[in-house]
């Protein structure tokens, strides 16, 4: 027992009384509270999606090409506010030199974007095959040469 009353407001309860509840208490705070589901989710559903704040939903293309196309314009803004200042500081710069020397880059960049374009479509695409049986593969290259054509098929 213990050695104060129980407040006024709560019950004094027999021993029976006390047993029972504590009982009820154990067997609530053992008992499951949260229930998940696992069934499937459906692939699609009649909800459409909803577009988030932002850029506008494109394609990895699309949006790829949108930023190359800011990037470029901030760089031709950039380019040519440096030449028109350099221009109006100087009040003497000849605009042809200006071009040429700001231009430069530009011409630079875009060979380099054209030969590296060349480039990729040089490069083979890598083929991943996953076979689970016996597999003979062969590989026939033919090389022709000669002002009277001669073919040789290496096979490997």
């Amino acid at each position: 027992m213990p050695d104060h009353d129980p407040p006024a407001w709560q019950p004094r309860l027999t021993d029976a009384e006390a047993a029972a509840e504590a009982r009820r208490i154990i067997t609530d705070a053992y008992r499951p509270t949260a229930y998940r589901d696992d069934t499937p989710v459906p692939a699609y559903g009649h909800t459409p999606p909803v577009i988030q704040p932002g850029r506008p939903p494109m394609s990895q293309g699309a949006t790829d090409a949108s930023v190359l196309m800011l990037a470029g314009g901030a760089t031709t803004a950039m380019v040519g506010g440096t030449a028109a200042v350099l221009m109006y500081v100087s009040q003497f710069a000849d605009p042809v030199v200006c071009g040429l020397v700001f231009g430069a880059p530009t011409a630079l960049l875009l060979a380099l974007a054209r030969m590296l374009r060349r480039v990729k479509d040089t490069v083979p695409d890598v083929h991943h095959h996953h076979y689970t049986g016996p597999v003979r593969q062969e590989h026939t290259t033919t090389h022709t040469r000669g002002l009277i054509a001669r073919t040789h098929n290496d096979h490997r």
